[in-house]
């Protein structure tokens, strides 16, 4: 079908409107929001510290467990700094430390140790080096000095080695190395001496061996190890290694639980057993808590947990006899609990949280310094661990504030027994999202469904009789009018959605949002209400240290359910306006899963879990798909699969595989499944039509190879497996980000080039480059191309003639110099395509909407446009494109870790719904052809109400004036 004329240039004169890049400026912040997430905190890398010397505020410090650092404000519990230091693949876990009396904190991720200012979180000084970090410390002086040094353990090579570096730049003091084969460990420190524990044995038997250092030159002075073979197992089953003076020990419990095996570092033959005592049952975990502040008293606390309550018993260490001395109990209490220690000068506290309340104690002493009631909600679920600091206001009078990381992965600042903040750091490691309509009552969808099924007239009855029941929503329904159009005349929100109420909108902008996690959780977001979590729920227990593999997310709207897959074939239905579960199969009970396909079937579209090697194997021939479907193999070999059913089976047929010859795909994109064409051509200026290639199953195959540093882009049509088009780049850098991008008629890549040679005779200068390419059925306007007199046509026999080759589409192709590397890209939606699209990009730290006439590769190049060429909106060709601070959408927000981009449409025509998910969460609205059917907030309709007001009783008072002057001028004539 052949759209006119007229609608082409509506088309075209919508695009070429002002260009609204973001929102109205006084929606800014406002319809956007932001979590700025930092991970789930660890219990050793999260403590309160002063930021400089002589204040008496405190900062809480934090290394997450996606290996962000931040300082948080724990009066309010926002982010003061945080810096990514982690790759956003990687597991590693990292270190931190706190410079008592400096200035600084101390990191450590992988091969890099850095030295962070406490307040700002610039970077003081860091450091490379080969191997992995195993521990960090900071060292001991007998005196004050100033920038302390720290110890760096690191494993290279299965070979321990431990630096010490210089507290003023990094720069390595001395090195040791150790020549055996055994597991470095961590690392512990005094005035005379350096203690390195290393795991000595195989993993299920390991002695615990101890090197003595000289601190100043880093010389061996000492070995002993000590025979833990039968009760440490694996790292985990060490309690503790103290890591300088006022904690001078090692620990670990035997196999059952009964015995605390105590080693005073620098004591060879001293091992020293500690009781265990059991009540309710045997024990199931034990842990220690010591103090880390050096010139704290060297006492420990012993916490032993049973499957119904919890003890804990204190220790006192007399360095000078080496004697281990119980010191008191604290008594049982019923359920879980969690205990922190916190040091002021010599003194140690030791803070005891449980469901019922909050205790202080002194370690010196088992008398209690401060109780209160617990007061924090049920829904963060149980306490995990917590980092305390106490404060003496007066003399017997305490304050406590400890950060609580809970089971459902909240962070909860509990002040004196009462929660005082939380942040939602579960939310963070998102690894897919997708958006969900709100949903119509259940009972009213029911309802009308029933009516639907029914003869004319007992439907017009029902619908009357429920019509008649609705009148006892009238009263409620008129309360609430006088606000309604208040708040349509008023400016700001007089009738903004209350917390948790999800409801509809008139222009579709309240929508929800469902995010999965790496850690296994699922959240419901309500986009329209500052994307605020409506619903969380743990989906999956996921160990520490791996990630929840999600394959695939698909929201049935028509049911208002979501279905999440999994790589090890669980899955699991959840209800998207509760969080209900509807239906869950767990890990391990079916097949892997490689991958996922919404398709649609006879029974309606379904998400189909594809196999290993991208079989999706034999199903019922009710879900089998009606239209091809593409999936890699384990080679990564792309294949376009059409399925075939015998009975009540179908299966699989491989119709063609595509595997370019020395490369290794990287990536295969596809149309959005909502992405409609207002137009089938691009009107010119002189009025003639470049008519597009518009193929629905075009897919876009990136390839590379790292041996000849090249990357190749691939158009394929999905249906046949033919080449439509294909473009190599030499010189390319293939460990940076190479993305893309495909919609309607065109596709955008970019990638690092570090040459000036490619296969399309592009100028392709060195750095990262963006490259956009239009397809149109010819290059001659009002050419349909070779199809052009077909009605129709097909992709597996393009033409009458046997075994003719696939029409190829022309191909425009134009590349742009940007300042940074692009990790993500996503095209805006709209509800019926007319209004130009935007190309979304993520980069390090925010989100950019690039403008698709920006992009426009038929830009005049070397010379202005012509009166034509404007008039399509086409202007002079600029090789480099800014990331303008105006095309930000993120604004000055820093948004860190951002894994993908989604869109969605709003219900007007001018506004697509951006929702970016990764470490950070963020969220907004774009109208790419500005806002032209919706008012901005700063439009005054309070004035325009008062102007209509007012012309209307100026004309009710003119009126009989002007009536009775013409009466008065007809009897005079």
């Amino acid at each position: 079908m052949r759209l006119p004329i007229n609608l082409l240039s509506l088309t075209l004169s919508l695009s070429t409107l002002p260009t609204i890049l973001a929102v109205f400026t006084d929606e800014a912040f406002i319809v956007d929001f932001h979590h700025n997430l930092l991970g789930f905190p660890q219990p050793h890398t999260t403590f309160f510290h002063h930021p400089r010397k002589d204040d008496k505020a405190t900062l809480l410090y934090t290394f997450s467990d996606l290996g962000v650092l931040g300082a948080v404000n724990p009066g309010t519990g926002k982010v003061v700094w945080r810096q990514f230091l982690a790759d956003g693949n990687s597991t590693e876990e990292g270190f931190l430390k706190p410079v008592e009396g400096e200035n600084t904190v101390v990191s450590a991720i992988g091969g890099r140790v850095d030295g962070w200012d406490a307040l700002s979180g610039r970077e003081k000084w860091g450091n490379v080096f080969t191997g992995e970090i195993r521990d960090l410390e900071v060292i001991e002086t007998a005196a004050e000095e100033d920038n302390k040094d720290a110890l760096a353990l690191f494993e290279e090579s299965g070979k321990g080695i431990l630096r010490r570096l210089k507290g003023g730049n990094g720069d390595v003091v001395w090195e040791y190395r150790d020549g055996s084969d055994d597991l470095p460990f961590q690392v512990s420190t005094n005035v005379q001496h350096v203690f390195m524990v290393s795991l000595h044995g195989t993993r299920g038997g390991y002695n615990l061996k101890v090197t003595s250092l000289d601190p100043i030159s880093g010389k061996k002075t000492g070995e002993y190890t000590l025979t833990s073979k039968a009760d440490v197992h694996a790292p985990e089953d060490v309690l503790l290694v103290g890591a300088n003076s006022a904690a001078p020990i090692i620990a670990w419990a035997d196999k059952a639980l009964k015995n605390l095996k105590v080693n005073i570092l620098g004591k060879p033959g001293d091992l020293q057993t500690l009781p265990l005592k059991e009540s309710d049952g045997e024990l199931v975990k034990v842990t220690l808590n010591a103090p880390q502040l050096i010139q704290s008293q060297s006492h420990f606390l012993v916490h032993t947990h049973s499957a119904v309550s919890n003890r804990a018993e204190v220790y006192h260490i007399d360095l000078a006899s080496g004697s281990i001395k119980k010191a008191y109990d604290l008594p049982k209490l019923g359920g879980k609990g969690v205990v922190s220690v916190s040091s002021q000068n010599a003194n140690v506290y030791f803070t005891r949280i449980t469901e019922a309340e909050v205790v202080i104690v002194s370690s010196a002493s088992h008398g209690i310094l401060g109780r209160w009631p617990v007061k924090v909600d049920k829904d963060h679920g149980q306490f995990l661990h917590a980092s305390s600091e106490v404060v003496q206001k007066g003399v017997d009078t305490y304050a406590v504030r400890s950060a609580v990381a809970t089971s459902n992965q909240d962070w909860v600042l509990v002040r004196n027994g009462a929660e005082a903040w939380n942040r939602v750091e579960g939310l963070s490691g998102a690894v897919a999202a997708e958006w969900a309509e709100i949903p119509e009552s259940e009972s009213l969808a029911k309802t009308l469904e029933a009516e639907a099924h029914s003869n004319p007239l007992s439907a017009y009855i029902h619908r009357v009789r429920r019509h008649v029941n609705d009148l006892q929503y009238l009263p409620n329904y008129l309360q609430e009018l006088p606000k309604r159009i208040l708040s349509s005349i008023l400016p700001g929100d007089i009738a903004a959605p209350k917390p948790g109420v999800l409801v509809r909108d008139n222009f579709g902008f309240n929508k929800l949002v469902i995010v999965a996690t790496q850690r296994g959780r699922i959240y419901g977001l309500d986009a329209g209400n500052q994307g605020s979590v409506i619903w969380s729920l743990s989906a999956f227990p996921i160990p520490k240290g791996d990630k929840w593999d999600v394959k695939g997310l698909w929201v049935d709207n028509s049911r208002a359910i979501v279905t999440i897959q999994g790589s090890d074939g669980e899955h699991i239905l959840v209800k998207t306006s509760t969080g209900e579960i509807v239906e869950k199969m767990n890990m391990g009970t079916r097949p892997p899963v490689q991958s996922s396909a919404i398709v649609e079937s006879p029974s309606g579209l379904r998400l189909l879990p594809i196999g290993y090697d991208g079989n999706p194997g034999e199903i019922p021939s009710a879900w089998a798909p009606k239209d091809f479907v593409v999936t890699q193999g384990n080679n990564g070999e792309v294949k376009g699969l059409k399925f075939e059913s015998k009975g009540e089976t179908s299966f699989p047929i491989a119709a063609w595989t595509f595997q370019p010859s020395g490369q290794r795909i990287i990536n295969v994109a596809a149309r959005p499944a909502h992405d409609p064409v207002a137009s089938i051509g691009r009107v010119l200026g002189d009025r003639s039509v470049l008519y597009k290639y518009l193929n629905p199953n075009v897919i876009l195959v990136t390839a590379v190879s790292d041996e000849s540093s090249t990357a190749s882009f691939y158009l394929i049509d999905s249906i046949s497996g033919d080449i439509l088009y294909s473009v190599t780049y030499e010189g390319v850098d293939t460990k940076q980000p190479i993305t893309s991008a495909l919609s309607e008629n065109w596709f955008a890549y970019s990638l690092w080039i570090d040459d000036l040679s490619s296969t399309n005779s592009l100028p392709s200068p060195k750095g990262y480059q963006l490259f956009i390419s239009e397809l149109f059925e010819s290059d001659v306007a009002n050419d349909r191309g070779p199809l052009g007199a077909a009605d129709n046509s097909s992709s597996l026999e393009p033409s009458d003639i046997p075994n003719a080759e696939p029409a190829l589409p022309h191909v425009i192709t134009q590349s742009f110099i940007i300042p940074e590397s692009i990790t993500h890209m996503s095209v805006t939606q709209t509800r019926q395509g007319i209004t130009s699209r935007q190309l979304i990009c993520t980069f390090a730290t925010g989100i950019i909407g690039i403008p698709r006439n920006i992009l426009d590769p038929r830009r005049p190049v070397g010379r202005d446009p012509t009166a034509n060429e404007m008039e399509e909106g086409l202007f002079r060709y600029s090789p480099f494109i800014e990331f303008d601070p105006k095309l930000i959408l993120t604004h000055n927000r820093e948004v860190i870790g951002i894994k993908g981009v989604i869109a969605s449409p709003a219900l007007l025509e001018s506004t697509s719904l951006i929702f970016a998910y990764g470490i950070d969460i963020f969220g907004t609205r774009v109208a790419p052809s500005a806002a032209f059917d919706i008012l901005g907030k700063a439009f005054n309709k309070l004035s325009l109400v008062a102007t209509v007001l007012a012309l209307g009783v100026g004309v009710g008072v003119l009126a009989p004036m002007v009536r009775r002057k013409q009466i008065n001028g007809r009897w005079m004539s």
